[in-house]
C-alpha cells in the first residue's frame, strides 16, 4: 500500500476567541490518542509525525542565503505532520472523517509519497 503525508496546516479561518481551558485541552489530547491508537491498530499509521516549532531559517538556492523564516501567511504555515499508509488517495482523506484534530478551522493537506529509487 502506498504510504500518504498528511500536512497539519494553519487555520483555515480567523483565529480562535479563546484559548482552550487545560481541561479541553486534555480532553482533546484524549481524542486524539484514541484515534492514533485506532490508526496504529488498522495498519494506517506508520510514523506518528510531530509538531514543527514555528522558528526556522530559509535556505536560497543559487547563493545559499540563509534568513530568518518561515515567511508565510498563518493559513499557509505547515504545523505538523503524520505519514499513513492507504490503499489510495481515496482511502486516505476517508481516514481523516474522524480525526479529532480536524475542526471546524482545520486544514490537513493529505499528499502521496513517491518512492525514492536509488
Amino acid at each position: 500500500m502506498p504510504d500518504f503525508m498528511y500536512l497539519h496546516r494553519g487555520q483555515g479561518g480567523p483565529p480562535p476567541k479563546a484559548q482552550p481551558s487545560p481541561e479541553e485541552m486534555k480532553q482533546m489530547m484524549q481524542k486524539f490518542m484514541v484515534w492514533m491508537e485506532a490508526m496504529k491498530k488498522g495498519g494506517h499509521l506508520k510514523d506518528p509525525g510531530a509538531q514543527l516549532e514555528r522558528k526556522g531559517k530559509l535556505v536560497h538556492g543559487g547563493n545559499k542565503g540563509v534568513t530568518d523564516g518561515p515567511f508565510t501567511e498563518a493559513k499557509d504555515v505547515v504545523g505538523g505532520y503524520m505519514i499513513l499508509t492507504a490503499k489510495d488517495m481515496d482511502e486516505a482523506v476517508s481516514l481523516l472523517k474522524d480525526a479529532p484534530f480536524l475542526g471546524p478551522d482545520g486544514l490537513i493537506e493529505v499528499r502521496p509519497i513517491r518512492p525514492m529509487s536509488m
